[in-house]
């Protein structure tokens, strides 16, 4: 699948934003700790989460779909997931937590996903084994198993967003009280503390270095609407900036996007927010900037990409280190091949301002690479042509569409 993107195009209207897919993986697979029956409403229609779904399928669930509402009635007769489901989403580690709380035993296929670095399991595994599993590697397969699962304090020597995951749905049923501290606190970590209290579950202070979970014997059904989705807020506000357009995006908490419109700001783009919108203007010259990925509340990693391509239009040199992954800067010779001038040297991206960037054939190599690509190829001169666009849908819901409604012109092929 290739995208064909015209180039010098400006963004000018107003975009919807969909439910969080960073929100909305954990939230489907954390519908595994009830037997009853969950709603999950704004449901967004992206690759990753038909991967979800059929993992859930695979194990038992049995899902019914009412436009952007899905229904899900979960029973656990499968305690090994399928290793073609599992080889394509990193997500599928999260499955983890909830069989092995409601089953006592997992076997899972190391995960796959997004090539932009390691992202060892070992926080997961000991977080696991501090609550009571026994943990074997076999044949490139994980299998945990326990007697019972019982509450006890851990530590992450990482704020890692999926073992804070993992091992919140892990002690939501275990006995006693689990503290972990050292915890992630991204936004959709709340959002999926939120969920699992609606389920009936005691999650507290999520959001916080110190999550306190308080085990419950069972959990039960409810209706629920994760949060708006701020990286692909962050991407259309970046390529509104990027293409001298005047955007508002819609349904977005601007609280959770205060990084990214904090370097939008400081690279020269008007910002300015409502309750749930943002509007993002770009008039004069593009600024340079210093730029630095962090945990949340830092600059996330998932818009550090977008930043580059936006970035090889300064006057001057920006300079982007990505702190949290260690093979995340693939997109940039993508870019090169389109006239961007970047130089790397390890973790450190030094991006000098060209007056002019030219279409060209190039290959989204990742989800956030591919919005890249895109929003480089909304800047250029001619047209682009993006092959490998399946990266973009895993994660970006109806994006041709809702680009095209604001100005610009991107076609399938």
């Amino acid at each position: 699948m290739e995208l064909l993107v015209q180039g010098k195009a400006q963004l000018r209207g107003k975009v919807e934003i969909s439910t969080s897919k960073n929100a909305t993986l954990p939230i489907l697979i954390a519908s595994l700790l009830s037997e009853d029956n969950i709603k999950i409403n704004r449901v967004p229609d992206i690759n990753d989460v038909e991967i979800v779904k059929k993992l859930l399928q695979n194990l038992g669930s049995n899902l019914a779909r009412n436009h952007e509402e899905l229904n899900i009635r979960s029973f656990i007769s499968n305690i090994y997931p399928d290793y073609e489901l599992v080889r394509q989403i990193r997500a599928s580690l999260l499955l983890m937590g909830p069989i092995l709380a409601t089953r006592r035993i997992v076997k899972i296929s190391l995960p796959g996903g997004c090539a932009i670095g390691t992202r060892p399991i070992d926080l997961h595994l000991k977080g696991f084994e501090a609550l009571g599993a026994r943990i074997k590697m076999r044949g490139g397969n994980v299998i945990a198993e326990a007697r019972e699962l019982r509450g006890n304090h851990i530590y992450l020597d990482f704020p890692s967003v999926g073992a804070t995951e993992n091992l919140m749905m892990a002690a939501a049923l275990a006995e006693g009280t689990t503290y972990l501290e050292n915890a992630a606190l991204e936004p959709e970590v709340v959002d999926l503390a939120n969920f699992i209290n609606c389920m009936g579950g005691s999650i507290h202070a999520a959001g916080s270095n110190l999550i306190k979970i308080e085990g419950r014997k069972k959990l039960h059904g409810c209706s629920y609407t994760p949060i708006p989705d701020r990286i692909e807020a962050g991407t259309y506000m970046v390529a509104a900036a990027a293409t001298g357009g005047d955007m508002v995006v819609n349904n977005v908490v601007p609280e959770h996007l205060k990084a990214t419109t904090a370097k939008l700001a400081e690279s020269g783009a008007q910002v300015e927010e409502g309750d749930k919108w943002i509007r993002v203007r770009q008039f004069g010259p593009i600024r340079p900037i210093y730029l630095k990925t962090l945990p949340y509340p830092g600059f996330p990693t998932d818009m550090q990409a977008q930043f580059m391509a936006y970035l090889s239009h300064t006057v001057g040199s920006s300079i982007i280190t990505e702190s949290v992954f260690e093979n995340r800067f693939m997109h940039a010779q993508e870019l090169t091949r389109m006239g961007a001038n970047i130089k790397i040297e390890g973790r450190t991206a030094i991006v000098k301002g060209v007056t002019q960037m030219s279409g060209a054939s190039v290959k989204a190599t990742d989800l956030r690479a591919g919005a890249a690509l895109l929003i480089a190829g909304l800047m250029s001169e001619g047209s682009t042509c993006i092959s490998n666009s399946h990266h973009i849908d895993r994660g970006y819901e109806n994006i041709v569409d809702k680009l095209n409604a604001v100005g610009a012109r991107i076609y399938r092929q």
